[in-house]
């Protein structure tokens, strides 16, 4: 590989976009290679999500010990979750300990974000620039920008003119910010704000949430780990990483191998109500294994989970409101909640449906509906994220013949396993279009991403091949079998970031992967053993 003696201290066998959980994994992994690199991140420490999204509330919907790295023994065996489902400040805190452990920082820029990203085709080397000024070459050009990293706030009329305090739940401060007296205006009911609401509503002086559309969540049910669970986990970590290998979502819960129209309404129910009481995401992912692509089935569980809402709100009229009537369970992201529906009873919260009463503008002191005005101290946008796609978007990353990647991916995304695209060789993508970790327990399939990537690269220096790219053949294909799962479920029939719905202007496109995790996996491995069939080298 390059030899950073020879080609000059800006030059590196890699670049690495990001410095969350695969962005970490990268410097360990490439470095343990005795290769060099450098990772460029915008923010002033290590975590990616954990690091940005401090809002109150903010905490794993994965279970802690299924979402940590797997790859060392060490951090395993010494650190440990002190709940089910970790909060912000402890995952964060966890990300860190890692970034200690292995010393990553030290070839980590940070407050240092990519503005532009070429490839040279003359020396093969991509060149990268910062907003800051900063330069840097490498053979590879590793992306690990995140999949909801890119913030989305609707261009709302007069949004300049509000004279309160405002931001993105992805910008939450990082001193402490007190709604104690103050009157808060939250824009969104998606799985963040779900999350958000519960949190602020305890503590504010009068809050309003303007909803778009409801969503359907589930209980939590998190709690601390007892000293005899911790031990119980620490020694079934290998079972549990081998469960989530081999599940759909990469989740210790799987789903169900029966129909939900093939057992009787008795036992039906009586499943239903186990998977509701258990924590996690099983009630979403370890169900009936047809309720994500029979509309008779899924609507089983819908009107399950309509009932189990109406029961928890005291406003018939809110409820009203609070129940999802567009859209079949399961088909967008299911929020995890632990008192949600509850804030509504509070007497100081109060709800605004944007579809009878939309927003027309903001105001010097407020938000005006087409009914009413709104006075705020505060207006929180948990507006959501342009997924998937919306970070590599922001980066100027160009590729042969200038080919723009944005430009590419205007009509929708064309890659071969999410990890690669035709025009655009040495640049391999984690977490992005096509791949199964934008569809997943993310931890889980960043991990494989990374040790696919690196081990290819490796195979690249003892084949002395010094440059890689997908073929058109392979990215069609690939392509075309991404799209074929969608069609197999119900999601594409639903407007969701997982279809670029939520961004105007937006290629209305299936983004992820829902072949299943495992398989997956298996795909990339076969692809492997076979000397990387569907690309090619020199």
């Amino acid at each position: 590989m390059i030899d950073p003696d020879q080609a000059g201290s800006s030059t590196y066998d890699a670049i690495v976009i990001g410095a969350g959980i695969s962005g970490m994994y990268f410097i360990y992994r490439l470095r343990e290679m005795g290769l060099t690199a450098i990772g460029f991140e915008a923010g002033s420490g290590v975590g990616g999500t954990w690091y940005w999204n401090r809002y109150p509330g903010a905490r794993f919907d994965s279970e802690s010990y299924s979402y940590g790295y797997s790859f060392s023994e060490e951090v395993l065996n010494e650190w440990e979750w002190s709940e089910h489902f970790a909060s912000q400040p402890e995952t964060l805190r966890y990300l860190n300990f890692v970034a200690d452990k292995f010393d990553l920082r030290r070839d980590i820029r940070f407050n240092t974000r990519v503005s532009k990203a070429y490839y040279n085709e003359m020396d093969g080397l991509w060149r990268v620039e910062t907003e800051t000024g900063d330069r840097a070459s490498a053979r590879f050009l590793l992306t690990a920008v995140g999949i909801l990293s890119e913030p989305y706030i609707p261009d709302f009329p007069g949004a300049d003119t509000f004279e309160g305090k405002k931001w993105h739940t992805s910008t939450w401060p990082h001193q402490p910010v007190d709604l104690g007296e103050k009157r808060v205006g939250i824009i969104g009911t998606g799985a963040t704000a779900v999350q958000l609401i519960t949190e602020v509503a305890k503590n504010v002086g009068d809050l309003t949430v303007f909803q778009r559309t409801p969503n359907y969540c589930k209980p939590l049910r998190n709690s601390p780990i007892d000293k005899a669970t911790q031990a119980e986990i620490k020694a079934s970590y290998a079972e549990i990483f081998d469960k989530c290998r081999r599940s759909f979502g990469g989740f210790i819960h799987d789903f169900d191998t029966r129909s939900a129209l093939g057992v009787d309404e008795e036992e039906r129910l009586e499943f239903y109500e186990r998977l509701w009481n258990e924590r996690g995401f099983g009630f979403w992912l370890g169900s009936f294994i047809d309720i994500l692509s029979d509309v008779e089935a899924n609507q089983t569980v819908t009107e399950f989970v309509r009932k189990k809402i109406r029961e928890r709100i005291d406003d018939p009229d809110v409820a009203k409101l609070l129940v999802p009537k567009c859209h079949p369970f399961g088909t967008k992201r299911v929020p995890l909640e632990s008192g949600y529906y509850e804030a509504y009873n509070r007497e100081n919260v109060h709800l605004v449906d944007l579809h009878s009463s939309p927003i027309q503008c903001f105001t010097e002191t407020g938000i005006k509906t087409s009914s009413t005005e709104y006075e705020f101290d505060v207006i929180i946008y948990a507006t959501g994220f342009d997924a998937v796609t919306g970070a590599l978007n922001r980066i100027d990353i160009r590729g042969e013949n200038g080919i723009s990647l944005k430009e590419k991916w205007a009509d929708g995304p064309r890659t071969m396993l999410g990890m690669q695209t035709v025009g655009f060789p040495n640049m391999f993508i984690t977490a992005g279009p096509h791949n199964a970790s934008s569809f997943c327990n993310v931890p889980r399939c960043l991990e494989q991403n990374v040790e696919w990537i690196t081990e290819c690269i490796g195979y690249m220096r003892d084949h002395e091949y010094t440059h890689i790219e997908a073929t058109a053949e392979a990215e069609g294909e690939w392509t075309d079998h991404v799209l074929e799962a969608a069609d197999e479920t119900l999601f594409p029939e639903v407007d969701s970031w997982f279809m670029g719905a939520n961004i105007p202007g937006k290629k209305r496109v299936f983004l992820n992967y829902v072949g299943g995790t495992q398989n997956f996996r298996e795909k990339c491995d076969v692809i492997a053993a076979d000397n990387y069939k569907g690309f090619t080298f020199r």
